[in-house]
């Protein structure tokens, strides 16, 4: 799909918030409601955009979050679909460089880590992976900074499951799914947002055959890391950014219509004086980009209204 000059500014403002109707984004963009709404729903049914909810993973109760390489001996393509079905992936994709996947997962102990490395260093596949932990989150949607303190209750979950799936889902449908009047569930999702417990935001689809090429990076640091976490929340090509310990310090996925845009942000990177390293990754095919995960069952036990 070809992309439009309104584009980038649309998907910026559905990045910081995903239920933003169509007035106020024509408003901020100065083009006719018609064009923008259309254009909005074109992205959706070509698959180039989703509009979704993420559930906080500490929310959820998954403290850890990692990030993983895998160099294959057999083809790539079966380590994805093997990595696709296991629920502990949120994010799997088929890559071009030193290794042939990666992948990233949650867990709420280091002994559902260990259990999960082990069945894939086990797949016939697999010749080796190299696992990096996130320490925190420099940018990436997915991560909304819960404040505590909060429990849901069987509207709340029917709402959110709706709402991982389509971002912008009107509220009388949500308030019809879970039993509420509109203006219940509206407050409701109002609360939900306001505690941090999900985000709503766009996500674009990336990969040589989208609009948007996809680059991983993992970056070593000197250990003064200023610069980059600066570099890392200020740049638009950079998608998602986290700290991390590992193989890397820094490990980041930079998005942008061309190769040679990618280019330029890539150097831009190097060239910063904390930056000792940079390795790069092109992604192939994205098999999977699921950031909301199901509640864990101490949550659903003691859940409660907001």
């Amino acid at each position: 799909m070809r992309e439009h000059k309104c584009d980038p500014e649309l998907i910026g403002l559905l990045r910081t918030d995903g239920r933003m109707s169509v007035k106020e984004l024509a408003g901020r963009i100065g083009l006719p409601r018609t064009h923008i709404s259309n254009r909005m729903q074109e992205l959706i049914d070509s698959g180039t955009l989703r509009v979704v909810a993420a559930l906080d993973p500490e929310f959820a109760g998954h403290r850890l979050l990692t990030h993983t390489l895998v160099r294959a001996s057999g083809a790539a393509g079966t380590v994805a679909a093997r990595l696709r079905a296991m629920p502990q992936t949120v994010f799997v994709s088929a890559i071009a460089g030193a290794h042939d996947v990666a992948f990233e997962s949650r867990f709420g102990t280091e002994a559902e880590l260990t259990d999960l490395l082990a069945k894939v260093r086990a797949f016939p596949e697999v010749s080796r992976i190299t696992t990096s932990k996130y320490i925190s989150v420099v940018k990436g949607f997915f991560v909304a900074h819960y404040r505590g303190n909060v429990t849901i209750d069987d509207v709340d979950r029917t709402m959110i499951s709706m709402l991982e799936e389509d971002g912008r889902v009107p509220y009388r449908a949500l308030a019809d799914a879970a039993g509420v009047s509109a203006s219940t569930a509206r407050e409701r999702i109002a609360r939900l947002l306001e505690a941090n417990v999900i985000r709503i935001s766009a996500v674009e689809a990336r990969g040589v055959k989208q609009s948007q090429v996809g680059v991983g990076v993992g970056v070593v640091s000197r250990g003064t890391d200023g610069d980059i976490q600066r570099f890392m929340r200020s740049a638009r090509a950079v998608d998602f950014a986290a700290s991390a310990y590992g193989r890397y310090d820094f490990i980041a996925t930079l998005v942008a219509p061309s190769p040679r845009q990618l280019h330029v942000v890539l150097d831009e990177l190097r060239s910063l004086h904390s930056v000792v390293e940079v390795d790069a990754w092109t992604h192939l095919d994205v098999v999977k980009e699921e950031y909301g995960r199901t509640l864990r069952p101490a949550q659903l036990e003691q859940a409660s209204p907001v």
